[in-house]
């Protein structure tokens, strides 16, 4: 056991006293090698930037509060209920929303719209339709969803891009002009002739997570609004020129103002109005479902189930004050940072920064980084992620560090033991220091 150990001994000193101060120039080209590898293929670095923003975002101590001119009309499972008495079960005949609309618009809002998709007749209740076309028509602040469905039935769809009102070209002469998308579309004419039509499709990350919004889909040259960006458009404020939005959440769900449908739809047709007559005036009304039953629940940042409308909501208040969150991302950002905090420790390895010293600066940097990110997301609309980087910057000072630990022992092994080779065995000679 003692030759053994020797022998390990002998063999690192050796090892170490050839790479010497080397080794943290291949360290640094090997996690150089891995993160250009990372950020082409497995992009392990975009998946911690996911999971620290999540992390971020749920422990924000200062969050932006929701706007209180957007209310939503809640078909909750209280609605269902109470409206099934009169009307039977979920979808209603599409008078009961003309007659809510036209009440709603009595008392003048900025906006209605409607997170629901109309897209069949009621073939059993055709007055019904035309009493929701007519109200529909009635109002010029009346907005509708449709909804892009995949690409791959680009192709059996017969619906043009231009067929569709407010879809322009990206950029003008260019756009493919034999082109069909295949969208879901209200089957209302009026809401089709008014132009309020925006895609309100919710696309989550490649985990199921929700962190971010389409504002606008580039197919074939064609510009796509999405309803936030209708509304932010009609109602006349700044809208970002950029194809999706990072999320500047309001907090955990049920953050906005909520009413609920029924209530509202009974004080409506009462004699004696219990409700303010103008609540709603002046305010964005959307108008969806927190049911279960109806399966519009999704995964965000901030909850595992949270109502698609009101990430809708979030999206039209993120719209309005220009404030969803910035965010340095891509391949070569990643790269950057990665690289410049692995090279920077490199540099202190290689020049023999004193070991306590390196220590203490390199901790109190990672710490110091994360909470400098953590700062900016809570008081300013930007994520600094460093997340990624930090690993590997954490990645390269462990291994170094364990390198310097082991150079240290082999060198007071070779100082410490003479040790001669020969037929009979292992002389070892002791020599003091």
């Amino acid at each position: 056991m003692t030759r053994l150990k020797l022998i390990i001994g002998q063999w690192l000193a050796q090892t170490t006293r050839k790479l010497r101060n080397n080794f943290y120039i291949y360290l640094a080209v090997l996690l150089t090698m891995f993160v250009l590898i990372d950020a082409g293929i497995f992009h392990v670095g975009e998946n911690m930037r996911q999971k620290a923003f999540d992390f971020m975002v749920r422990s924000r101590l200062i969050v932006p509060k929701p706007d209180k001119e957007i209310v939503i009309v809640d078909i909750n499972e209280a609605s269902l209920a109470a409206m099934a008495k009169d009307f039977g079960r979920y979808p209603w005949p599409r008078q009961v929303f003309g007659e809510f609309l036209e009440n709603i618009e009595a008392q003048n809002p900025k906006a209605v719209v409607f997170d629901i998709l109309f897209s069949d007749p009621d073939i059993t209740n055709p007055d019904s339709d035309a009493y929701f076309n007519n109200a529909i028509a009635a109002t010029n602040n009346t907005f509708f969803p449709f909804i892009r469905l995949p690409e791959t039935q680009d192709k059996l769809s017969a619906v043009k891009p231009l067929m569709i009102p407010g879809v322009t070209e990206t950029i003008p002469g260019q756009a493919d002009q034999s082109a069909t998308v295949a969208v879901i579309l209200p089957q209302f004419a009026a809401a089709i002739h008014s132009g309020h039509l925006g895609f309100n499709n919710i696309y989550p990350d490649k985990d199921g997570i929700v962190r971010e919004y389409g504002l606008y889909r580039d197919d074939y040259g064609w510009k796509m609004p999405s309803l936030p960006l209708k509304v932010g458009n009609m109602l006349g404020y700044s809208v970002p020129d950029t194809q999706s939005v990072l999320l500047n959440w309001r907090g955990k769900p049920f953050t906005y103002q909520y009413v609920t449908f029924s209530d509202v739809m009974l004080d409506m047709s009462s004699k004696i109005k219990k409700r303010p007559q103008n609540e709603f005036t002046g305010k964005i009304v959307i108008i969806g479902s927190t049911a279960p039953s109806l399966f519009d629940l999704k995964a965000t940042s901030t909850a595992k189930i949270f109502p698609g409308v009101e990430i809708l909501a979030t999206a039209i208040d993120n719209v309005k004050h220009g404030d969803y969150l910035h965010v340095w991302r891509g391949a070569l950002t990643y790269i950057f940072l990665s690289l410049l905090l692995i090279w920077l420790t490199t540099a202190a390895f290689y020049k023999q920064v004193d070991r306590d010293k390196l220590n203490r600066i390199f901790s109190g940097s990672q710490i110091g980084l994360l909470v400098l990110s953590y700062m900016i997301i809570n008081v300013t609309s930007t994520y600094l992620d460093l997340s990624g980087p930090i690993i590997w910057a954490v990645g390269y000072f462990s291994v170094a560090k364990v390198y310097a630990l082991a150079n240290d022992i082999a060198l007071q092994r070779w100082l410490a033991f003479g040790v001669k080779m020969n037929e009979g065995g292992s002389q070892v000679l002791i020599m003091p220091i």
